[in-house]
């Protein structure tokens, strides 16, 4: 059963159908506004922009397939293609901005020297993700993909569901991806649990906590990335709710954003050390100090994070305010 399958949604009709037109609509329209300045490469921004974009567009698609029609071309798995491709640029981007920012004065001449080593292949690396980009550009899939979703906007086409009052399916749309977050066992890394259930924060040094990036850096990403899932959810309907609601999705990206400075440290010097093919204290143990440092910082800002979300107060909250939307 289809809704309204030739006609847009009135702004008027708060309707999850509604909601979801116009989340995929802005964030489509986001993604297409980037993409020549991102052939033309001058600027790092423009790419950034168009990833979040492509990035909001996949959560949109993904979130309200039970209420929407969509082309089959257009689906989590395509558009997935197109933000890794962007990603493995932007990551580059990212490492580039990184390096540049650790190559200071102060560092050892000889560590200086290293670091153009280091340049160049990432430069080389760059040119290469650039290439796949703009080869994506040009795919016919891709354009096929554009062109089906412009489609959908002209026409859109709806399931049952969408004719449903926003406020009444909220919860059960959020409910999920927030179990999914507090009940990601990347939470309880540097935890000790007692029999009791008393939970106790482990006061470690900074070379522990380098060994416990080492085993369960994977674990952390992880739940950084269900965290930047559920900001991206989350942020789709700041307008149905209130204070509260404001104040977790603030809460929720300072954890992604604290996770992801410790993510991309360690994958900068994993990077490096296979640029140089050794360990990375050996050929620049000034930046690697630098490094370390830089992630032990993160950590102690990590842990109260980390502390409050596993108090049974916090999630209880949380569930409570995302079960209790505004009402028309």
């Amino acid at each position: 059963m289809t809704l309204a399958s030739n006609s847009k949604v009135k702004s008027n009709v708060k309707s999850l159908g509604y909601y979801a037109y116009s989340a995929i609509q802005k964030h489509f329209k986001k993604t297409l506004k980037w993409e020549t300045e991102v052939k033309k490469d001058k600027d790092p921004e423009a790419l950034h922009q168009m990833r979040v974009g492509i990035r909001r567009l996949r959560t949109a698609v993904s979130r309200f397939d039970q209420a929407i029609n969509l082309p089959k071309l257009v689906n989590d798995k395509n558009l997935g293609k197109i933000a890794r491709r962007l990603g493995n640029l932007r990551d580059l981007d990212v490492l580039k901005e990184t390096l540049e920012n650790l190559a200071q004065p102060d560092l050892p001449k000889k560590e200086r020297q290293s670091l153009q080593t280091a340049f160049d292949a990432l430069e080389k690396q760059r040119e290469k993700a650039l290439q796949d980009v703009r080869t994506t550009f040009k795919d016919e899939r891709y354009k096929s993909i554009k062109q089906s979703l412009q489609d959908w906007l002209d026409e859109p086409s709806y399931q049952s569901l969408a004719s449903l009052p926003m406020q009444e399916v909220l919860p059960d749309l959020l409910l999920p991806e927030i179990s999914s977050f507090l009940l990601h066992p990347g939470w309880l890394i540097g935890i000790q649990v007692e029999p009791s259930g008393e939970i106790i924060s482990q006061e470690w040094k900074a070379e522990t906590i380098e060994q416990e990036l080492t085993t369960n850096g994977k674990l952390l990403h992880s739940l950084r990335k269900q965290t930047k899932r559920l900001r991206y959810q989350m942020e789709l309907f700041s307008d149905l709710y209130g204070e509260s609601y404001t104040n977790y999705v603030a809460q929720v990206k300072s954890i992604q954003d604290i996770l992801g400075s410790m993510q991309d440290s360690v994958v900068l010097s994993e990077w490096l050390v296979d640029v140089f093919k050794c360990e990375l204290h050996t050929q620049l143990p000034t930046l690697a100090d630098i490094l370390a440092q830089n992630r032990y910082r993160m950590w102690q800002q990590w842990q109260p994070l980390q502390g409050q979300y596993l108090k049974t107060e916090t999630k209880q909250e949380l569930r409570l305010t995302v079960i209790q939307p505004f009402k028309d």
